[in-house]
């Protein structure tokens, strides 16, 4: 009897497993949005490094207000990033501004709109709030003491990440390098947009959609190519593409058709098979392989559906592991409504998001089949079903992936 096909669940695993590890390169801070950290960055002082004043205003001791007093003579100033200077009469007050170091001998900070000044005597407002001790400063190490863990590596650096590496006085990181990936299409029927059409043939897109979700997702080294279905042009053509890119996403000739050359291309060249088709629907052909210098090649069903979700299931959960990323975790939602399951597959349903008495919930939104893309118009992305045939209740908990 044939292997049962993997789920979507092992299909995913098996992609991970087998994606080689991209090299890591060391990257200034101005490229380090989208990459994957391959260090851990620990902190190499205490953050922040000094007791800091967080509002413009007048430092002063506390114990000096607790005694019954309200107003204080200005002594001096503290300005940011100068050097702390010190209280010597308690019953003096330095002027501060946010962002400078504490000066020495104060532990409590009034803000400007809570004192008024005269002849330079700083006086609490009558309807101030009372002070009290440590108000309005950030003490040194609350943050982070020097040596602690501030970013693992396999994170993936968005702002706030390139900001604490940026406040750690690092001018790189190391990295994994952006993998280079090429889109190809296959098939005589897909005409580039713009040019003339037949009426038997239709306007070449998938590429389009699937370079798309790439840029959205950080990736940028990437090309495009279109193939007829020609063995050898298909073999020669993919044969450069496999020696100068990192991984290569196919979409078309995967399934069972006269002219559906790619997974005996494929395998000619030296691409290993891990798996052909996934119980699902759609994109049930898929095709998943790993070529002799370790490159990731994803063939997807020519359908743009199926394409757009496998791409979403697949080929980023791959990307990610070859570039070292800690694996994240899947979003759950429940469905506004029932939804009849009727093929014994696991099921990719399209959904809009929707707001009910029990929260957030998914919309379901079908297409009329894998070639409608019209119908993905203004859905998040699609929810995973489990395989039928069954009714899935509005309680149940099901993965939400986000185009």
């Amino acid at each position: 009897m044939p292997s049962p096909l993997p789920t979507p669940a092992e299909a995913e695993a098996a992609i991970r497993q087998h994606a080689r590890p991209l090299p890591a390169v060391h990257l200034p801070l101005t490229e380090l949005s989208g990459a994957v950290l391959r260090e851990s960055i620990t902190s190499t002082r205490d953050q922040p490094p000094f007791d800091r004043v967080t509002m413009d205003g007048i430092a002063f001791s506390f114990d000096s207000w607790a005694a019954d007093r309200s107003s204080f003579r200005i002594a001096g100033t503290q300005a940011a990033g100068a050097a702390p200077v010190t209280l010597h009469d308690p019953g003096d007050c330095i002027e501060v501004m946010t962002g400078a170091m504490l000066p020495i001998g104060c532990d409590c900070v009034v803000p400007v709109e809570n004192i008024e000044i005269s002849d330079g005597i700083a006086r609490l407002r009558d309807d101030a709030p009372a002070p009290v001790r440590n108000l309005n400063i950030h003490g040194r190490g609350i943050d982070s003491r020097r040596g602690d863990l501030l970013l693992p590596s396999g994170c993936r650096l968005g702002p706030a990440e390139v900001a604490v590496i940026a406040s750690n006085s690092q001018t790189h990181a190391l990295v994994s390098r952006p993998p280079r990936i090429v889109v190809i299409s296959t098939g005589n029927e897909l005409v580039e947009p713009g040019q003339p059409l037949q009426d038997w043939q239709i306007a070449r897109s998938n590429v389009y959609s699937v370079l798309a979700s790439l840029r959205q997702h950080g990736y940028s080294a990437l090309t495009q190519d279109h193939v007829p279905d020609d063995l050898a042009a298909l073999r020669e053509r993919l044969r450069n593409h496999l020696a100068s890119n990192d991984v290569m996403i196919l979409s078309g000739g995967v399934s069972m058709g006269r002219f559906d050359y790619v997974p005996r291309v494929l395998e000619e060249l030296g691409v290993r098979k891990i798996f052909h088709k996934i119980a699902q629907r759609p994109g049930k052909p898929m095709w998943f392989g790993v070529g002799a210098g370790g490159q990731s090649v994803y063939a997807l069903p020519g359908n743009p559906v199926s394409t757009l979700m496998c791409l979403t299931r697949y080929v980023l959960p791959g990307l990610q592991a070859a570039q070292g990323a800690i694996p994240a975790e899947v979003e759950t939602i429940s469905l506004a409504q029932s939804y009849d399951v009727k093929p014994p597959l696991t099921v990719f349903l399209p959904v809009t998001l929707t707001q009910t008495i029990a929260g957030q919930c998914a919309m379901p939104h079908p297409t009329r089949g894998s070639g409608d893309f019209t119908s993905l118009v203004g859905t998040v992305g699609f929810v995973e079903l489990p395989p039928g045939p069954r009714v899935v209740l509005e309680d149940v908990s099901l993965p939400l992936y986000r185009w």
